[in-house]
């Protein structure tokens, strides 16, 4: 196995010490798309929030400080990314702000509309059925609630080594669409922006809203 398959398998799982310094790389390269990802919810003081794939614990600290009376829910795989996490969120844990969770995408403990925001950034590559997992986040998401999706264009994931088809899912603006409303989103209510983040490298936001019930409408 090559170095650069060893990277692409510990980003999708990472474990040992070469997982730890993952989750330092992590923290550093996902903290802008972090930010655009998170403003992106507009956040409310009480939202019950759910974060896939939380990794080191960054976005969940950023999260925690938004919330007065709400709470981060935070999933990863990885025992290693949640004993980074909860290091960085300790305090928060202790008030109740944040609460963090192992398993996997197929398997959340999380009742039918229980949540009012989902964040998932940088994960979608690792899901087996994009589509599957969305329909599955949108049963999660109360009425009116909001998904934030991030990705990195497919169009750069082509020139990194440590990104190939054995380990990474490739997504276009349009793939992310499709997935979205084959996920249960209305087509109205998705939005999908594409930004810099290096150089001439592309990111890929995209919003999911979940359609309000009639009786909030009228």
């Amino acid at each position: 196995m090559t170095l650069w398959s060893m990277l692409g398998r510990q980003l999708h799982h990472p474990q040992g010490v070469f997982g730890s310094g993952v989750g330092t790389l992590m923290r550093v390269i996902n903290s802008r798309p972090n930010a655009l990802a998170i403003a992106a919810l507009e956040l409310q003081p009480t939202d019950e929030v759910l974060e896939l794939g939380c990794g080191p614990g960054h976005a969940v600290s950023m999260i925690a400080k938004q919330l007065r009376a709400g709470t981060i829910h935070a999933v990863d795989q990885s025992e290693t990314m949640l004993a980074q996490a909860r290091s960085r969120n300790r305090l928060a844990i202790q008030e109740g702000r944040v609460r963090l969770y192992r398993a996997r995408i197929e398997q959340l403990p999380f009742a039918d509309g229980s949540m009012d925001r989902v964040l998932a950034v940088n994960v979608a590559y690792f899901w087996p059925d994009p589509a599957a997992v969305l329909s599955e986040i949108n049963r999660m998401l109360r009425p009116g609630g909001a998904l934030s999706i991030y990705v990195t264009d497919a169009s750069v994931m082509r020139r990194w080594p440590f990104a190939d088809a054995a380990t990474h899912r490739h997504f276009r603006r349009c793939d992310l669409a499709e997935a979205l409303q084959r996920g249960g989103f209305c087509e109205a209510m998705i939005t999908s922006v594409a930004m810099p983040l290096l150089g001439d490298s592309a990111g890929l936001l995209a919003i999911g809203r979940k359609r309000p019930c009639r009786a909030d409408v009228a």
